[in-house]
């Protein structure tokens, strides 16, 4: 049923306790290829007196980029899902929630798996939701793992 699915990561260790259900996901569905991405957002200077110039905001958003496309080869090198499944990772650039739902489109994801720290009311308003908002964007299907540790309650 699923033959690829899309595994964001943010480099937390909240985002990896998908790994688990996602080695499951491919075991009973045979799946054929696994893509880890991670998003990188555009560096934006804080609001200071201290001026950066255009080549050193695009220094930065390089050095973003190649750490996560460091953290991503360390993931894969972790994970070993059998001789049939393709493992690939995919640096996106962009807001997260937008960038990982037009890429499970473009890549014809068949499941997006993600993470989510379970909040809620106030708090899920004020810290956004990046897994609540690709669920209401995304055309795929998405399993939200609930992050150990989570509270019950509305």
């Amino acid at each position: 049923m699923y033959n690829t699915i899309l595994v964001p990561l943010d480099g937390s260790k909240l985002a990896e306790c998908v790994l688990p259900h996602v080695e499951t996901l491919v075991r009973g569905s045979q799946a054929k290829k696994v893509i880890f991405a991670r998003v990188v957002e555009p560096f934006r200077p804080p609001m200071s007196d201290y001026v950066i110039n255009e080549e050193q905001i695009k220094k930065v958003d390089k050095e973003h980029t190649e750490y996560a496309a460091k953290y991503l080869s360390e993931i894969m090198s972790q994970v070993n899902y059998g001789s049939w499944v393709k493992v690939e990772t995919a640096v996106l650039h962009g807001n997260p929630a937008e960038a990982l739902a037009e890429f499970a489109n473009k890549s014809q994801a068949d499941i997006i798996v993600i993470a989510t720290h379970g909040r809620s009311g106030v708090s899920k308003w004020v810290w956004g939701g990046v897994a609540d908002r690709v669920l209401r964007s995304s055309c795929v299907p998405v399993l939200m793992v609930r992050a150990p540790g989570c509270v019950p309650g509305i």
